[in-house]
């Protein structure tokens, strides 16, 4: 209950300032069209999008008529019916995109950087799927290979998402990194999946070093021990991949077009911005700073 109210009270004042802003920004097609407000404000629709994603159901559907009509009905007193609410939730998409902008962490000088697959269904269904025809492709990950999107994250060492791209699943790790580094400085560590000469040049013209492990069929190369340590605590952006998928619930194969597939995806990562309890790397100001001037 509590954490509804905090979810709302925060997300009611992003729509306060930005919905305002936004709606002058938008352009006209010359057609004149009936404006009828909702029901139901954009603040209290982008919370149940959020908090369904901190709860532990597993169906929206029945989350939001078995759960918040049925228990939280006075606290939304012009609750839409379930089919009702399916048709606004497109509306919540550039306000959850731009309220997950403003909740995203800032560089701290130690960041790391990781791609997952996004599954939109199982691959002996690939040919008859028909919500993402067109859009999804074929991509190969440590899992094996799949059919749908990649997500690339970069966080930092407190476990807060500084950055995020989506892609389809068959671009390469290294192709984003470059536009998700641009506000970024100090190090950034990563798997040998994005073993790159030109990418680590380019990174490093920009300030960040790219910092990456070394295939079996390459030579050791140099490396000082603070790198080496951070190289081996990179289960930290793994276990936030692991959240996303299983808590927040970022990736499942139900979706019906590809608006209800990015309204889960920005509610997850939403809610995810928005848990206290974070993994952290216990990393004090005496050690980052020694790692600074090395």
């Amino acid at each position: 209950m509590n954490k509804l109210v905090e979810i709302f009270c925060d997300v009611d004042d992003f729509c306060r300032v930005f919905i305002p802003q936004w709606e002058k920004q938008l352009i006209a097609d010359g057609n004149i069209k009936r404006n009828r407000p909702c029901r139901m404000t954009m603040s209290e629709v982008i919370t149940i999008l959020i908090a369904f994603h901190t709860s532990n159901h597993r169906d929206f559907k029945n989350y939001y008529k078995g759960y918040i009509a049925k228990f939280y009905r006075s606290h939304f007193p012009s609750l839409l019916s379930y089919t009702r609410f399916l048709e606004v939730m497109p509306k919540a998409i550039v306000p959850l995109s731009s309220y997950f902008s403003i909740l995203k962490g800032e560089s701290t000088g130690i960041e790391f950087i990781d791609s997952t697959s996004i599954k939109v269904c199982h691959n002996l269904r690939i040919p008859r799927h028909k919500t993402f025809d067109g859009i999804a492709e074929r991509g190969k990950g440590t899992m094996g290979w799949f059919y749908g999107f990649k997500l690339h994250l970069v966080t930092n060492f407190r476990g807060e998402i500084v950055d995020a791209k989506l892609t389809t699943g068959n671009v390469h790790d290294t192709k984003p990194v470059f536009a998700l580094a641009k506000n970024l400085k100090g190090k950034l560590y990563a798997d040998k999946g994005y073993i790159s000469k030109k990418l680590t040049a380019d990174l490093k013209e920009t300030g960040v070093d790219l910092i990456t492990t070394v295939r079996s069929n390459m030579k050791a190369k140099a490396m000082s021990l603070w790198d080496r340590a951070m190289l081996s605590r990179r289960f930290i952006i793994e276990t936030i991949n692991d959240q996303l998928k299983n808590i927040s619930q970022i990736e499942h194969s139900r979706h019906r077009s590809p608006n209800g597939f990015m309204l889960n995806l920005l509610a997850g990562l939403v809610a995810y911005c928005l848990k206290e309890n974070k993994p952290t790397l216990n990393i004090n100001d005496v050690e980052k700073n020694a790692m600074v001037r090395a």
